[in-house]
């Protein structure tokens, strides 16, 4: 795309200057980032919020104790985040493969090379792209940019990619485009989840309040 550098930073100023700095992500360790990342598949985080207050007061946000804790169990505590029984497999399967590769520890996971533990994420159990690069990005603050789908609803809708092209496609434009920075990744991404609850909702958008309507 010609100057998509220039497009893309215009974007995110417009975005910055409309709302100031989002703080992303919500979470009080990389581990419990981690959970919320899979747990927010299909649902709203004041949800995934419930679901990890229920496993922090059992004392059961560690990989050790959900390690050992039944998938029931698991299931009855991440009610709150719905899919409760999928989403209790899929937390296990993730909870299998850090125990299994790095004994349990984020810290050492995160010592892995980006681009070979993307593929490790990718192959566990419920685990997709999306949800692959937050780990990576806001857990282990390594520069990947996550694509989600406000993301490709505001730029498809300013003409800037095709809504249909594929997650990698849509990466490589930030990729390829902007400093690999793990701020502004960061900051980017939560401020078009902003501006997409806000005003580029996938019914009755508001355009004409919207801080990207110029572009």
């Amino acid at each position: 795309m010609k100057d998509s550098k220039g497009i893309l930073y215009s974007v995110y100023m417009r975005l910055c200057r409309a709302f100031g700095p989002q703080n992303w992500w919500p979470g009080d360790t990389p581990f419990e980032i981690a959970v919320g990342a899979i747990l927010t598949q299909n649902t709203n985080w004041t949800n995934v919020e419930k679901a990890i207050q229920n496993l922090k007061s059992k004392n059961a946000l560690s990989a050790h104790a959900l390690h050992h804790i039944q998938p029931g169990e698991l299931a009855e505590l991440i009610r709150p985040a719905g899919y409760f029984n999928i989403k209790a497999k899929r937390l296990k399967s993730f909870i299998e493969f850090l125990m299994n590769n790095y004994n349990g520890s984020m810290k050492k996971m995160n010592q892995r090379d980006t681009v070979y533990l993307r593929e490790e994420l990718l192959s566990v159990h419920g685990v997709g792209r999306e949800t692959a690069d937050s780990i990576i990005l806001y857990a282990l603050d390594k520069p990947v940019f996550v694509i989600d789908a406000y993301t490709k609803r505001v730029l498809s809708r300013h003409g800037i990619m095709d809504y249909k092209e594929s997650y990698d496609t849509f990466q490589a434009l930030f990729h390829d485009s902007l400093k690999k920075d793990v701020r502004l990744f960061n900051e980017y991404h939560a401020l078009f989840v902003r501006v997409g609850k806000t005003f580029c909702k996938r019914q009755n958008p508001a355009c004409e309040k919207c801080p990207l309507n110029q572009l």
